[in-house]
C-alpha cells in the first residue's frame, strides 16, 4: 500500500488544519490500523493518533486531547485528522502510516507503510 498525506500548512494560533491521508493500492478497510505521527524539529518522532479498520479510535498525549479528531472514510480509502485550537507545540511534520498489526499503538517501529509527510506550522 502507498500512502500520501497532504493537508498541511502555515496556520495561525487557534486555527484549524485537516491532514488527509490517501491509500493506493490497497484497502484501508483491510489494514488494521492508521496512524498519524508527528516529528517535531531535532525531537523524536512521536504518535499523535491512530484509527483501527473496525472504527476504534485512539488519541495520544493529553495536549491534543479535545482538539484532534481522526477519522475514516472508506469509500476514498482516506483517513483524516481534523486539528484545531492549534498550538505552536503541534508544529512538526506529519506522517500516517499503516499497520497490519492488531492493535493501534504510539510506537512507530510497529508500523509498516509511511507516507512521505505534511508540515504542519503554527505561528504564535
Amino acid at each position: 500500500v502507498q500512502l500520501q498525506a497532504s493537508g498541511g500548512g502555515l496556520v495561525q494560533a487557534g486555527g484549524s488544519l485537516r491532514l488527509s491521508c490517501a491509500a493506493s493500492g490497497r484497502a484501508l478497510r483491510n489494514i488494521y490500523a492508521v496512524g498519524w505521527f508527528r516529528q517535531a524539529p531535532g525531537k523524536e518522532r512521536k504518535g499523535v493518533s491512530c484509527i483501527t479498520s473496525g472504527g476504534g479510535r485512539a488519541l495520544w498525549g493529553d495536549s491534543v486531547q479535545g482538539r484532534f479528531v481522526i477519522s475514516s472514510d472508506n469509500a476514498k480509502n482516506t483517513v483524516s485528522l481534523q486539528m484545531t485550537s492549534l498550538r505552536s507545540e503541534d508544529t512538526g511534520v506529519y506522517y500516517c502510516a499503516a499497520t497490519t498489526r492488531r492493535l493501534c499503538h504510539p510506537d512507530y517501529s510497529r508500523y509498516e507503510y509511511w507516507g512521505q509527510g505534511t508540515q504542519v506550522t503554527v505561528s504564535s
